[in-house]
């Protein structure tokens, strides 16, 4: 299980984001003199790197730039039946999956292969039917048996287990000591995405309401229980309580609110009603001090714990239980996860088929040893050198950024360029791989496997405390199509995956890359630099390094781009939550202008050529709205409006009308759509 801690930002959510990075140039390779001249490499997409044919241009630049980029591609591109959107992300990880499945399709029948034993495992699907639900019936039994006396011990045994409940932790770095590991915790003990979705009573979310109370009644039933939909519904008001003691997603997302260290004595006199040592020393833990996120939802929860019958609380287990180990469960309560989660929720019609599923789960759970062979059989060491390489002339660019601004004091600017010297960049996959010799997998025990790697991860993460950072270590795959910013690392990470078209390709032109990988790389470097990035030193250190003079302009320029995005409707009814998204908006901004500068430093001072009738810089923002590609059901649209810190696709190519090239590279007039005057851009960095 990957563990992505409070002060590490993604470029996209749901394994579906894009980093990738810019204008590499070819790589020489030594060959023999030919006869006669070989042509030049040809980019993958189109004359240039951009797909010209996806454009619409009987839509204006200035009134939708991803309608003119990227219209015909989006009426003539369909969503497959087995997901919820469809872009350039999910091509990549469609062509990740086909890679991973001839790698373990060479290794199942490999007894000495835990990778193909794993994988073999999940594909025999016969032996999982023919299973049924007994692999898992000795922990529903202890579920059954719990008494209020015995909960704490049992839900440490349900969290190294891998099963969901009222309490979600992890061991990561103290932020604000970062050379140390600490048990962290925060709120949990819903069924469905974020607290919104039992609070608000808009029609979309009583429907949710509705199908979410049936999948209670539906999983209940399949545990073999009876009088299902009164129990369904305790369930679901018991839930509903513990959503209206939670904090918000932004109040969460404050990494100065949600710093907050407790003994685990000083969390009892908190948050009585529960036994927290017996908890926290069953998952592990032997350390005093904690941090733990929302304090007061953790008073409120344990106080619902309290005075809940302990009958309602095995029932939420039973179906937590099954929602977590549903995928390898048989069909029948795999199909009912995924009526809500994939359909009600999300709007996807179909599972994957069992071949993909398999891989995902072999992956996510024996990562680096997939990705080992991954590497080596598709990530060439050229690769990995180039993109250092262009790395730095993003990081280049921002500096010259920090070193240019107005609104940023002279003593700070000194600082931030500490920071930005201090950077980690991680490219393609880890210098060390994870050891896996501790972890049992067996070619015909699906469940046990699954049970076993959960147990590793979470044993393996708790194994932290105590020990030196490891800096080595990865948060993804390298066959995962994302990237991240680890605040406390002080490091930016991008796995081999995403390194290719459409985001990058060497033999693109540079404006392209630039446009695409470029921006990403540029934004993953400004998140150290954004709303929550900013308030952790060269260190790692949650700090206050900024003077009030900093804050202030920073936070008047935040507050101006929070405006812009929430007047964005969505869907009808339905806006943008400016706030929430700030963190990702600042970051497409200033990745887009960093990455413009680099590319314009990288001309020499030269005019870019005129390639199929378009400057470079007209390339440069085509190249930005190509990456952000995506047709959306209206269901996971509507769930990412409530639950994604990232604003769709279309919003983010937009990011452009605060540029001021953007407008006289496609001659942007007042009254356009996109428009904006002069004065009311966000500059930022």
């Amino acid at each position: 299980m990957t563990r992505l801690t409070q002060h590490t930002r993604l470029l996209a959510t749901a394994a579906l984001g894009a980093l990738l990075f810019a204008a590499a140039p070819a790589i020489a390779k030594e060959k023999a003199a030919p006869a006669a001249a070989e042509p030049a490499a040809k980019p993958e997409i189109g004359d240039f790197g951009f797909d010209q044919t996806g454009m619409d241009k009987s839509v204006q630049p200035g009134d939708d730039f991803y309608g003119y980029a990227n219209g015909t591609w989006a009426k003539n591109t369909q969503i497959p039946a087995d997901k919820s959107n469809y872009g350039m992300f999910t091509a990549l990880q469609d062509l990740s999956q086909k890679r991973t499945r001839e790698i373990l399709d060479a290794a199942k029948g490999d007894p000495n292969s835990m990778i193909g034993r794993a994988y073999a495992s999940y594909l025999d699907s016969a032996a999982v039917e023919a299973k049924g639900l007994a692999p898992i019936q000795p922990w529903l039994a202890k579920i059954k048996a719990v008494d209020k006396a015995g909960l704490a011990k049992l839900l440490a045994e349900a969290d190294r287990s891998g099963v969901q409940h009222f309490f979600g932790g992890y061991v990561g770095q103290d932020d604000k000591n970062p050379e140390v590991y600490i048990y962290q915790m925060g709120q949990g003990g819903i069924g469905m995405p974020d607290r919104d979705f039992y609070l608000k009573d808009g029609e979309r979310n009583v429907a949710l309401q509705a199908a979410y109370l049936k999948h209670l009644e539906n999983v209940l039933t399949l545990a073999g229980e009876g009088n299902a939909a009164p129990r369904a519904k305790a369930i679901y008001d018991f839930e509903k309580a513990i959503a209206a003691v939670h904090w918000d997603k932004n109040d969460s997302g404050d990494a100065t609110k949600a710093y907050n260290k407790l003994t685990i004595a000083e969390l009892a006199q908190q948050a009585p009603g529960f036994d927290w040592t017996t908890f926290i020393r069953g998952i592990g833990v032997n350390e005093d001090a904690i941090l733990v996120a929302q304090p007061s939802a953790f008073t409120g929860e344990a106080k619902l714990i309290a005075d809940t019958p302990i009958e309602v609380i095995r029932d939420q287990l039973i179906v937590r239980s099954l929602d977590s180990f549903s995928d390898v469960l048989p069909d029948a309560v795999a199909n009912e996860a995924f009526a809500f989660y994939g359909t009600a929720l999300s709007g996807t019609p179909q599972r994957e088929e069992r071949w993909k599923r398999g891989v995902d789960f072999t992956t996510g759970n024996l990562g680096d040893a997939v990705g080992k062979d991954y590497v080596a059989k598709y990530y060439p060491p050229e690769t990995k050198a180039a993109m250092d390489a262009l790395v730095k002339n993003i990081l280049a660019a921002m500096g010259r950024r920090i070193d240019g601004l107005d609104w940023m004091q002279p003593e700070t600017k000194v600082k931030a360029r500490q920071k930005l010297a201090n950077f980690t960049t991680k490219i393609g996959y880890p210098d060390q791989w994870k050891d896996y010799g501790k972890l049992e997998i067996k070619a015909d025990d699906l469940f046990g496997n699954a049970l076993r790697s959960n147990q590793f991860a979470h044993d393996d993460n708790i194994g932290h405390l105590g020990g030196p950072i490891r800096r080595w270590e990865w948060f993804m795959t390298p066959m995962t199509i994302n990237a991240y910013a680890n605040f406390g690392m002080n490091e930016i990470v991008f796995p081999a995956a995403i390194l290719q078209p459409p985001f990058f390709d060497p033999h693109a032109d540079p404006a392209i890359n630039y446009g695409g990988i470029g921006a990403v790389i540029g934004h993953e470097v400004s998140h150290h630099f954004d709303d929550q990035g900013a308030k952790y030193d060269q260190t790692g250190k949650l700090a206050d390094w900024w003077t009030e003079a900093d804050i202030k302009a920073f936070e008047a320029a935040g507050k101006a781009l929070i405006a812009q995005y929430s007047a964005y409707e969505v869907l009808p009814g339905e806006h943008l939550d400016g706030e929430f998204t700030l963190g990702e908006n600042i970051g497409d901004l200033a990745g887009l202008t960093i990455a413009y500068d680099a590319y314009k430093a990288s001309l020499g001072g030269k005019e870019a050529p005129v390639i199929d009738g378009l400057t470079g810089d007209q390339r440069f923002f085509l190249g930005w709205a190509q990456v952000w590609r995506r047709n959306y059901r209206e269901q996971n649209l509507s769930q990412r409006i409530t639950t994604d810190p990232h604003s769709p696709s279309i919003q983010r190519t937009w990011v452009s009308r605060n540029l001021d090239p953007w407008y006289k590279a496609y001659q942007i007039k007042e009254g356009q759509k996109l428009y904006l005057k002069p004065e009311e851009r966000v500059r930022i960095w």
